[in-house]
């Protein structure tokens, strides 16, 4: 199979699809990979390693498209790319279809083969192309949010870990998945006092069993949310509803029993965002604030870490690169049960019911 790797395009996105272990790995199943030139420039990998390995050099995104018959990125097509997907062509790469009713249509419309990151699903139900991203999100959330907090950025002038004789700044995570463990771990260990919010009681015995006495965890309903939105200094939304639009668990006006200053940071933007307040911003531009309150809703955030979300990323896709490769996505997905479910549009029609529930769309499969 031809495989191509184009340079990510979306604002300061600096991670690449593939490592040049992982193009070495395809080479050596007899697999021709092309790779667009400076694709892993961002990531501290360079033509020539890619070179070294196998791969070949194309001058630019439209020669990648054209010559391959699977393309293995990191985020979604943007729209400049919408017009090089060809019918038939392998797309692997985070799509999250239920946020971008737009990117869903002209995905439809390239009539290609989506197989979504995010959902593919293992026999325990664990997300394994999405975990490594989630762990790398949740970490970052605190390391910003940590940094919104100074005053000169807006925040309320918090450190979060304290000083002696003063209290340690206070974190609410909602949602105790990866993202959510992620965070209360970084935020512990910064020494801030830490509340994690979920629906799911295995989850919460999971945190009690494993984090220190002052990550403390409650169950996730309205009139929690509401009573520690008012105390607390920084908030992460870390809540996840696989393949499917995130739930608002803070709307807008909850935002008036906030400090001002208070910084949110929802990791569940790629989502759609679990914050009624959230629209997607970039690195470049990572704020906005409205009532007083600081929202950062980056929507690649581990793009800002691209060396250690490459390698973290393609030690997961890989063993699917290759499967899908060598044996063709039908009989792939056929075998792996976990592939399978990362199908979202198969030429044309949407096989992933979540994403016609997001638009309230009918169901054009079975």
């Amino acid at each position: 199979m031809i495989v191509g790797i184009p340079k990510e395009i979306k604002n300061n996105e600096s991670r690449v699809g593939m490592t040049p272990a992982g193009v070495f790995e395809l080479v050596k199943n007899n697999h021709t990979v092309y790779v667009q030139s400076g694709a892993g420039e961002g990531s501290g990998f360079f033509n020539q390693d890619y070179q070294q390995v196998g791969a070949s050099i194309l001058e630019t995104i439209d020669e990648v498209y054209a010559a391959s018959d699977m393309i293995v990125k990191v985020k979604e097509p943007i729209e400049t790319e919408y017009r090089l997907i060809k019918e038939g062509q392998i797309v692997f790469t985070y799509f999250h279809f239920a946020s971008s009713e737009r990117l869903t249509k002209a995905m439809v419309d390239s009539k290609s083969v989506c197989i979504a990151y995010e959902t593919v699903e293992d026999a325990e139900g664990t997300l394994p192309l999405l975990t490594p991203m989630s762990e790398v999100a949740g970490r970052m959330a605190i390391q910003q949010g940590a940094k919104y907090l100074e005053k000169p950025v807006k925040g309320r002038g918090v450190l979060l870990g304290g000083v002696p004789g003063v209290a340690p700044g206070r974190v609410l995570v909602l949602g105790a998945g990866t993202v959510g463990i992620q965070a209360a771990k970084m935020a512990a260990g910064l020494g801030a006092h830490v509340t994690i919010l979920d629906v799911n009681m295995k989850r919460l015995r999971y945190v009690n069993d494993v984090m220190p006495s002052h990550v403390v965890t409650e169950f996730s309903n309205e009139f929690n949310i509401r009573k520690h939105i008012k105390t607390h200094d920084l908030i992460v939304g870390g809540v996840l509803l696989k393949g499917a639009k995130a739930p608002n668990l803070i709307t807008r006006d909850m935002l008036k029993e906030m400090r001002p200053g208070t910084v949110i940071v929802d990791v569940a933007v790629d989502q759609g965002g679990c914050i009624e307040t959230t629209k997607a911003t970039t690195h470049e531009d990572p704020v906005y604030i409205i009532d007083d309150i600081v929202h950062y809703c980056v929507a690649n955030m581990p793009g800002a870490v691209p060396y250690t979300s490459t390698v973290a990323l393609t030690n997961v896709t890989l063993p699917y690169v290759l499967k899908l490769a060598n044996m063709g996505w039908q009989s792939a997905c056929n075998l792996d049960k976990a592939l399978s479910k990362g199908l979202n549009i198969v030429e044309g029609e949407i096989v992933y019911k979540e994403i016609t529930e997001a638009f309230n769309w009918e169901p054009v499969f079975a």
